[in-house]
């Protein structure tokens, strides 16, 4: 920071009642005027500044008074003639870009606009010294300032902290801030990997003059590829190293070094990563292994590694990875240790694991897939996934990005970024880990559902268009057809075969993924007669018949993608005795070149012989796959995608009437007395700060209590018992139905009480609510998961939830358009449209909960568990019949800008 004041112009500025205010920078010379000021401010006024009225309000007047520009900044609003301090906002800067902010505004002037005007005027001062957040702390009790700060158009966001509210927000406006900052971690990405991907100069540290060793390897594949600058090995031990001068040292190297190559044993290598920072070099690419994959002693020393690279400035791939490759014609480069090279081509492809990252070069290469990069990450110390994204999205060479992961180290980014890039460049991912993990013990319904799969890495991927498959076959298949051919623009199929049987394989196989295979229009069913047997079959799919011919494969494939049913053709050929199936192929990719409209072509060749030759040209380049079902799989993951894509973004909406610093303030009360459940009360209050239908209820004490409860909401009521872990209360037999009458309430809450206080679990409470009218019901629930941040579940509730797991999940925030396609996905839907003469069920009102709850989740990561089930969808409207809330300190967010 400068030791300078901050630029800033003295302004009159026209509060909310007309009046106007003089707002400065503070002065030495302010404080006996804020003295003054302080002195007259009301006792709860200084409560809600200071967190007490007991404050030395002379010290607080002479600090406040003494700007010192290199830590704070400070602004007056003066009134009158004899210019009377009657507002103060002040920021104390706690890093380099961030800084905690203060507001005091003078009783009568509060609730006339001043501190959104003081806060609008200090955060152009802060964003204009490099100051990005402001954060202020704030008591629940204190809504005027809450109020101030949501009405700022400032992107807020409010941690509860026990007793205390944490309120952070960027100095510049929300969509601004974000793309500002996203943009710039774009650059920065891809200016640290253009030192990776195409250096100028390149060090081997370990080159070694042994083949079969990794420093002997790496070198050799420099060489062989004839990387396009300046080669160096590095080994104390040896003069030249496979034909080559080598140096000592990487410091003993005259030159410039952009890269270095670091393969030497794992504990020599932070003090190669300190003579690398002395040389200036830009780029660490560290293959050696024994770093965080093997344990403490290993995480101490890739710790050490990340910590002598920041402090150079150096960025970091690895460690424990197989290396980089560019195949760039200009750059040549291929700093891996493995045997097989990088054919050129299309694909951005980056491996977490370097032993599939060997396996998936040699398997590219050996279907014709050639890569326009390659990166292993390894331990991702440094550099990851999130900074490919970035760096691919840019480059003109990559069309396709391909990913093989094993952890994503910050979902919420790359859930950004891929919805970024996925727009006009396809992600597959193979992401491991689809086993239960049960990361965490749960005591929800929805927990126990979301702890049992890896659901929450599907919804991330779905929501952010990431196609995501099972194995690496399936990666290379969906690639083959994403890099060559266009996305398909619907679902419908039409296929073309000379076997019936296969072709029945191919049909199934498309439904079975949700696509179509519509009967093909009548006109083209006439062109199909014309050219082939009567004999053939020509509604779709089109078989026609064993010997046919390649000229007829060319003609028919043409037809049928023309047809206006179809968006996508599959041509499967099985080689007859007669017809051969290179002309076939030859013919095949004839078709494709003649097609009047972008229409996917996929090419099902049933033999042993690999994809034929003749279907990858310069011009059309035809996927080829050995099983209908491959094709028919790869197809739907790019009809997901292209629908995906097509698609508009459309934010959350913004809800009304939303009673938020209420909710905060409520949370923040309860982690005053520590983790754990709400309340019944409070669960009530939180969920009525967001407009949710919690069905009203009265919490008693006692049986006694109970029937005077029931007496008084009048009518059938149901009464249910609260225990500690008491989670199903069906089982436990702690819930009675269609109670009638204070006598009959009283009675079942004293047997229920007894037979609970046998089994251990004496209920501490009971609660009694009116009988809802019957409907469908639903489980709607929230896990705070400590990577992904809230995600949100739907499904069928009631007792069967966990028995059905019939469930819809998606990552907050939620909007309309996702809460409808959440109902959809369920099995259980058509009972909410009225099965089988059933009434039909008020679905926009099931919608409204779930864009609600996911509000609620999202200005409240303290929410660790919420379980709303059953939620009953009637004819008109919804209710929440019961739901429980576990509260817990949340964990502070990444800065802006954080490494991922």
């Amino acid at each position: 920071m400068s030791a300078e004041l901050p630029s800033y112009r003295e302004a009159d500025v026209v509060l909310r009642d007309g009046s106007t205010v003089h707002v400065r920078p503070v002065r030495p010379d302010d404080e006996p005027g804020l003295l003054a000021f302080l002195r007259a401010l009301s006792e709860p006024s200084r409560s809600l500044r200071f967190f007490s009225p007991a404050v030395n309000l002379v010290a607080e007047a002479q600090r406040e008074s003494q700007v010192d520009p290199t830590r704070s900044f400070g602004l007056v609003a003066t009134a009158g003639p004899e210019g009377r301090v009657v507002g103060h906002a002040s920021y104390e800067i706690l890093t380099h870009d961030r800084a905690e902010v203060a507001f005091a505004i003078a009783d009568e002037y509060q609730g006339r606009g001043m501190g959104t005007i003081l806060l609008g005027h200090l955060a152009e001062v802060a964003a204009s010294s490099g100051i990005q957040v402001f954060e202020a702390w704030v008591l629940p009790t204190n809504y005027q300032m809450l109020d101030v700060f949501r009405k700022s158009g400032f992107r807020v966001e409010v941690r509860t902290l026990p007793d205390a509210l944490l309120v952070t927000f960027p100095t510049s406006l929300t969509e601004e801030a974000i793309e500002r900052f996203d943009r710039r971690e774009q650059i920065a990405a891809v200016n640290a990997l253009q030192a990776f991907l195409s250096p100028r100069s390149i060090a081997v540290i370990g080159a070694s003059r042994q083949r079969g060793t990794v420093g002997g390897e790496v070198f050799h594949n420099l060489l062989a590829g004839e990387f396009a600058g300046p080669v160096y090995p590095v080994n104390p031990a040896a003069e030249v190293v496979q034909s080559v001068s080598a140096y000592p040292t990487v410091e003993a190297i005259p030159g410039p070094i952009d890269l270095a190559v670091v393969a030497v044993p794992a504990a020599q290598v932070p003090q190669v990563a300190e003579q690398c920072g002395r040389k200036g070099v830009r780029a660490l690419l560290v293959l050696s292994a024994g770093f965080s994959e093997i344990g403490e002693p290993g995480r101490a020393r890739q710790a050490e590694l990340v910590r002598v690279c920041r402090a150079a400035g150096m960025r970091l791939i690895g460690p424990n990875c197989l290396g980089v490759a560019n195949t760039d014609p200009a750059v040549r480069l291929n700093a891996t240790f493995g045997p097989h090279v990088p054919l050129p081509g299309r694909i951005g492809f980056a491996s977490q694991s370097g032993a599939l990252g060997l396996a998936a070069i040699d398997y590219a290469g050996a279907r014709g897939l050639g890569l326009s990069s390659f990166v292993s990450l390894g331990n991702k110390a440094d550099l990851s996934g999130n900074d490919l994204l970035n760096y691919w999205e840019s480059d003109p060479r990559t069309d396709v990005i391909l990913l093989y992961l094993e952890s994503l180290g910050n979902p919420r980014k790359f859930s950004r970024l891929a919805r970024r890039v996925g727009r006009h460049k396809p992600i597959a991912v193979v992401k491991s880990g689809r086993s239960a993990a049960g990361a965490r013990a749960t005591a929800s319904h929805t927990g126990a559902l979301l702890a049992a799969s890896d659901v929450t890495v599907d919804a991330l991927f779905r929501q952010a268009g990431v196609i995501r498959t099972d194995t690496l076959d399936q990666l290379f298949d969906v690639a083959s057809l994403l890099a060559y051919q266009p996305l398909p623009g619907g679902r419908r199929v039409g296929i073309v075969t000379n076997v019936g049987g296969p072709a029945i394989l191919c049909v199934d196989a498309c439904v079975a993924e949700g696509l179509e295979v519509p009967v093909l229009a009548e006109a083209t069913q006439a062109r199909l007669r014309q050219l082939l047997p009567a004999e053939a079959s020509v509604a779709n799919p089109v078989d026609m018949l064993a010997p046919a011919t390649a000229e007829q494969y060319r003609r028919a494939i043409g037809l049928v993608a023309a047809d206006p049913n179809v968006d996508a053709v599959i041509a499967l050929f099985i080689p007859p005795l007669a017809t051969c199936g290179g002309d076939v192929a030859s013919a095949i990719a004839d078709a494709a070149r003649a097609l009047e409209r972008p229409t996917p072509l996929l090419a099902v060749f049933m033999w042993s012989q690999g994809g034929p030759e003749e279907l990858k040209t310069p011009e059309v380049c035809i996927p080829s796959y050995a099983f209908p079902e491959s094709a028919a799989l790869a197809l739907a993951h790019a009809v997901r995608h292209s629908v995906w894509r097509q698609r508009p973004f459309v934010p959350p909406p913004r809800l009304e009437g939303l009673r938020r610093d209420e909710a905060a303030a409520l949370v923040a009360e309860a982690l005053g007395r520590g983790a754990g459940w709400l309340e019944p009360a409070e669960v009530a209050r939180l969920l009525a700060c967001y407009g949710l239908p919690l069905v009203e209820q009265r919490t008693v004490a006692t049986p006694e209590e109970a029937g005077a409860a029931a007496e008084a909401l009048g009518g059938e009521v149901a009464l249910k018992a609260i225990a500690p872990g008491l989670v199903h209360k069906t089982e436990a037999g702690a819930v009675r139905l269609r109670l009638h009458g204070s006598e009959a309430v009283c009675q079942a809450a004293q047997e229920m009480a007894a037979r609970l206080a046998a089994a251990g679990r004496p209920p501490t409470a009971f609660l009694v609510q009116p009988m809802v009218p019957q409907g469908v019901e639903l489980l709607v629930g929230i896990v705070h998961d400590p990577q992904f941040g809230p995600v949100l579940a739907c499904g069928a509730g009631g007792v069967l939830a966990e028995l059905l797991k019939d469930m819809a999940v998606r990552l907050t925030p939620l909007g309309r358009e996702a809460a409808r396609e959440m109902l959809r996905e369920l099995n259980t839907y058509p009972l909410l449209e009225g099965y089988r003469g059933g009434p039909a069920r008020d679905v926009p009102a099931l919608e409204e909960v779930l864009v609600r709850v996911s509000a609620l989740a999202e200005d409240l990561p303290q929410i660790a568990e919420l379980d709303c089930n059953p939620v009953l969808a009637l004819e008109r409207g919804a209710a929440i019949v019961d739901a429980r809330v576990r509260v817990e300190p949340a964990r502070p967010p990444l800065p802006l800008g954080a490494r991922s």
